[in-house]
């Protein structure tokens, strides 16, 4: 079988805060002036992708999984997960503020939505001066402390803001609130799920003029109300090495800086492997074939791979399993 390396389309989102940086900064081609998220690899229902390279080429990852589960996802992946890819990678231009929101964790999206929870990280590929993150309560509150906030609209109040710049990587566990600012442009890496409570959008309205749902019932249960501050990611950046980041039971992240060709053994990985380029270019071959990706663009290589193969004069890759 040849299960060479492989790109899909993106699918573009048009956002009520987005813009055009995912045009202008990673090469998208965007029919709006208003996309805010490119779903560079999904198997979320009604936004599969679709292989655009090599002979799978117009195949959906879903057919492609149905027909090679074990030597693309690995065993230990299919016996977990099932046939469902349990990862959703996405490039997000933040132009406007996002609202203010938290994910449920896997027992509650279960209960709730008969779906995974969202656990993410956030890699900070560009951000403009002052640009600020959301994450987590600058102290810790209660639930009544919670609720009286969003009655008397004092929640921003009560978060933790956190200046942003290039390379910098954040993990947020479900149940955290946060919020992504103006002017900045993220990687993200995520549990497959698209199950979100927004808590606070800051009174505005759509392009029909409504104000956008919230979810304030639903988050009351699915919030931590403490501060925790585990959320900045500390990593190493030698160069030519895996330099690991996050390793969560949803996924593990490693960070990956190159100016020469480095192969690696990944013949007793069990697992799918993403490459997210963030910047440069790279050559990307297993033993099945290779593909030329460069700065916002994603590849996929499958578990029966032995080996890796990453050629480049300068890159910098972010580079995810489970």
């Amino acid at each position: 079988m040849n299960l060479y390396p492989f790109k899909f389309y993106p699918i573009l989102k048009e956002r009520l805060w987005g813009g055009t940086n995912l045009g202008t900064l990673l090469g998208k081609e965007l029919e709006s002036d208003l996309i805010g998220e490119s779903w560079e690899l999904s198997g979320v229902a009604g936004d599969v992708s679709i292989v655009a390279n090599g002979s799978f080429k117009g195949t959906t990852l879903t057919d492609l999984i149905n027909k090679f589960p074990e030597e693309i996802l690995g065993k230990s992946v299919l016996e977990r997960f099932g046939k469902e890819f349990p990862i959703l990678i996405k490039f997000i231009d933040a132009q406007k503020d996002l609202s203010i929101q938290l994910h449920p964790d896997d027992e509650l999206a279960r209960k709730r939505h008969n779906s995974f929870g969202k656990t993410e990280m956030w890699y900070i590929m560009d951000a403009e001066n002052d640009a600020e993150l959301i994450i987590g309560f600058k102290e810790d509150i209660s639930k009544e402390t919670y609720i009286e906030s969003l009655k008397n609209d004092t929640l921003t109040d009560l978060l933790n803001y956190e200046n942003v710049s290039e390379g910098d990587a954040y993990f947020i566990n479900a149940g955290k609130i946060h919020a992504i600012g103006a002017g900045i442009l993220i990687a993200e890496i995520q549990q497959t799920s698209d199950q979100t409570y927004r808590v606070y959008d800051y009174n505005r309205k759509d392009a029909q003029g409504n104000l956008r749902e919230l979810h304030t019932e639903l988050s009351v249960d699915a919030i931590s109300y403490d501060r925790q501050d585990d959320f900045k990611v500390i990593y190493g950046k030698e160069t030519n090495v895996s330099n690991p980041m996050v390793n969560c039971p949803y996924f593990k992240t490693n960070f990956i800086s190159l100016n020469k060709n480095i192969q690696f053994d990944v013949s007793n990985q069990d697992s799918f492997t993403i490459y997210m380029c963030i910047d440069g270019e790279v050559l990307i071959e297993n033993e099945f074939g290779s593909i030329l990706i460069k700065k916002g663009e994603t590849v996929l290589v499958s578990a029966i791979t032995s080996h890796v193969l990453l050629s480049a004069e300068q890159a910098k890759l972010l580079e995810i399993t489970i």
